[in-house]
């Protein structure tokens, strides 16, 4: 079995579910259905771990203290880059280290995703020109400024064109429980669901890259 390494960036500032009810669906995931498949990493298709600039302890909204598992320095190769939003996005428009960072990790990357206003983040590097992508409500105006050519949706809980971006918050759960089905199958993304006892919405609202015409 071939692991994922699934890298999700924090920093201060960080929407805490944007990164945690991620780092849960894929670090739940079991490729075996069950309950007891979860007690070891056996069967685990995913290794998560969070990243932040340095080893200083990263302090999200409502206070919640985190301690990043990696720096940029240190940390592995990442095969599915996660970049999570929150107010603590805005200074990071402009901080020239974490976005190279993004950009550098994006490159290497098989698979880049956002959540909420993460994806003002991948905006900012040029990921999302020309293609569709969503954010949280409240900053859609503002994705489109900074990715004038993209498509920004306002209506779908995620939005698959390369780069999966998803809404506000809890729809970062929908996100990662289709990139689970899309990588893994729908049963594997299922039953990480039933564990989790999340009640999915259909295919959670997503707007996906029409085919090419034949």
């Amino acid at each position: 079995m071939t692991t994922t390494n699934v890298g999700i960036l924090i920093f201060d500032g960080v929407e805490v579910l944007d990164f945690a009810g991620p780092f849960e669906v894929f670090s739940r995931a079991r490729l075996t259905p069950g309950v007891e498949s979860r007690r070891s990493d056996d069967d685990a298709p995913f290794n998560v771990f969070t990243v932040a600039k340095y080893h200083d302890e990263v302090v999200a909204t409502g206070g919640l203290r985190v301690i990043p598992e990696y720096s940029f320095s240190d940390a592995p190769s990442i095969d599915l880059l996660l970049v999570p939003g929150g107010f603590g996005t805005r200074p990071l428009l402009d901080d020239t280290e974490t976005l190279e960072w993004i950009r550098a990790t994006a490159a290497r990357a098989s698979r880049v995703t956002s959540v909420c206003t993460g994806a003002l983040l991948l905006a900012k590097i040029g990921l999302l020109e020309q293609r569709r992508a969503t954010t949280h409500w409240s900053a859609l105006a503002l994705l489109k400024s900074i990715a004038p050519t993209a498509t920004v949706e306002s209506e779908p809980r995620f939005v698959d064109d390369v780069v999966v971006s998803s809404a506000g918050v809890s729809a970062g759960i929908d996100m990662a429980l289709y990139v689970v089905a899309q990588m893994h199958g729908e049963d594997v993304a299922a039953d990480t669901a039933r564990y989790m006892d999340y009640r999915r919405d259909g295919d959670g609202g997503c707007s996906r890259k029409a085919p090419p015409s034949p």
